[in-house]
């Protein structure tokens, strides 16, 4: 998760607001955190007094008091991170906004967090600020570890291949159905609709038919301002402050759970079960017994949803631009529905998803060069070792698939989009933390699969609808200012293929 400067976050909020008292408390925000840098200096400076014969990271040294490196680092991540590798190594630590980040840069270096338990290196600690206003309390990072990871089992059962073979037909049909919009030429936004179709498909295969029925413009516009609460400030300022996304975020969260409930309760009450994710959460137990309340099984499926949405939209909109700057292999992948599915494309079955070679390589391929997420962190609550250095407790110990993955020690052709690389003797196939774009070990993103399921089936659809190409040769710049690095001005240019029109 990239970070925002405290003088962009200040200036968003001044702008956001214009309430006297917004300004005071944010300068009261500004200050408790400044005293709380100043604090951890003299921590740090104590720390290395008694250090003894342990080494720390290399200290990227900064003239900015509190911000550090938050403004070089916010503009681009990416490139301070490789720069950062080739002066210092695998191993680096650096200041932002008063808190010490130390990376793992490279496949050795993040084995720390991939093989690490949450005790030593804390997911909570980084995380519930912003995700527990978003799915509520009693669930996810809300919630001591083990229990967290009861939950996700629980998940997990509900997430299995009985359940994508159903999902293909809806996926199938969601597409097709949200695409008649389209008409049969045009420019359009390629990322606010599959961020839209997701959301639908996504609710229907994981939520229930009673919940994706009720998906309206005005649950739409909730789900959107619920997942306003991913953002920079949330994750940096107080909870407490009056931001209008805060207020937005937080009367979504409520007016979303009373629909959840209202499904509960007429699921309990049901004489026939369904077979889904919602009946999994209903019928589950933990360890000691006790089953879910309404309000653990609202906020698992709000959790399930938008975890996987962020995912799932970037990496489909990301896919497209791909395959649209590279006409002849978009055609490749055209041509291999007809060879897999049959000449006249009937209806997707989930045996052939696994035939689909190319479409596969494309997508791993999208996925290293643009995985959604930049950053995963934990926060060290242990000295921890790697190599030659000692992290100390209080730093947060950062690994970045987006850096992993494009290497110059790992990767030939590193920039380069190849999905032929994945048939020759790839060097990276043996780094086991080289290609990490749903995180690996036990801290593996469990709806991974279904990622991979839903991502194929829409873009198999669209392959059949459409021919795409670049508006004017433009291919989009990464967005660094939101969390998820999303396409910058995400338009394409689309035709429906002719036999899609003889049809």
């Amino acid at each position: 998760i990239s970070e925002m400067t405290i003088l962009e976050a200040s200036g968003q909020l001044l702008e956001n607001t214009k309430m006297n008292l917004t300004s005071v408390l944010l300068a009261a925000s500004v200050l408790t955190l400044t005293l709380g840098y100043l604090s951890k200096l003299l921590f740090r400076q104590q720390q290395q007094q008694h250090a003894g014969d342990r080494k720390y990271p290399p200290h990227i040294p900064s003239s900015i008091p509190f911000l550090g490196h938050a403004v070089a680092f916010g503009r681009s991540p990416i490139e301070f991170l490789e720069q950062a590798y080739e002066k210092y190594g695998p191993v680096v630590s650096f200041t932002m906004v008063g808190k010490t980040f130390t990376y793992l840069l490279g496949s050795d270096a993040a084995a720390l967090m991939f093989n690490s338990k949450n005790e030593d290196l804390n997911a909570e600690d980084v995380y519930a600020r912003l995700t527990t206003p978003v799915f509520g309390k009693g669930v996810a990072y809300d919630v001591p570890n083990p229990l967290f990871l009861e939950q996700k089992k629980m998940l997990k059962t509900g997430l299995n291949i009985a359940q994508f073979k159903r999902h293909v037909k809806i996926i199938e049909e969601e597409t097709k159905d949200y695409f008649k919009r389209w008409g049969d030429s045009g420019e359009k936004n390629l990322f606010e609709a599959l961020s839209e179709l997701v959301i639908l498909t996504a609710s229907r295969c994981l939520h229930g038919c009673e919940i994706r029925s009720m998906l309206d413009e005005r649950v739409a516009q909730l789900y959107a301002d619920l997942d306003g609460g991913f953002t920079h400030a949330a994750w940096l300022l107080p909870g407490w402050l009056p931001l209008p996304s805060f207020r937005r975020r937080d009367r979504a969260h409520l007016e979303i759970k009373k629909i959840f409930y209202n499904v509960i309760k007429k699921r309990r009450e049901a004489e026939e079960k369904n077979d889904d994710i919602l009946q999994t959460l209903i019928d589950a137990t933990y360890k000691d017994g006790r089953p879910l309340n309404d309000d653990e099984i609202a906020g698992m499926l709000i959790g399930l949803l938008l975890a996987g949405q962020h995912t799932s939209s970037t990496t489909s909109a990301w896919m497209g631009f791909f395959l649209a700057r590279d006409r002849a292999l978009q055609e490749r992948c055209y041509s291999e529905q007809k060879h897999v599915c049959g000449e006249h494309l009937p209806p997707l079955h989930y045996d052939q998803l696994k035939d689909l070679s190319l479409l596969d390589r494309c997508l791993k391929e999208t996925l290293r060069l643009r995985p959604p997420i930049m950053t995963m962190m934990r926060m060290a609550k242990t000295p921890q070792k790697v190599g030659e250095y000692s992290i100390p407790p209080g730093h947060q110990v950062c690994v970045s698939p987006t850096v992993n993955h494009r290497l110059r020690d790992t990767w030939t052709q590193r920039l380069d989009f190849n999905p032929e690389r994945y048939l020759l003797d790839n060097p990276a196939a043996g780094e086991k933390f080289a290609y990490i774009p749903f995180g690996a070990g036990r801290h593996r993103c469990i709806g991974e699969n279904f990622a991979y399921i839903q991502i194929k089936i829409i873009w198999s659809t669209l392959l059949r609808l459409y021919d795409f190409e670049l508006v004017d040769g433009y291919f989009p710049a990464v967005n660094y200012t939101t969390m998820i690095h999303t396409p910058h001005n995400p338009i394409i240019r689309y035709t429906r293929r002719k036999t899609q029109t003889q049809q």
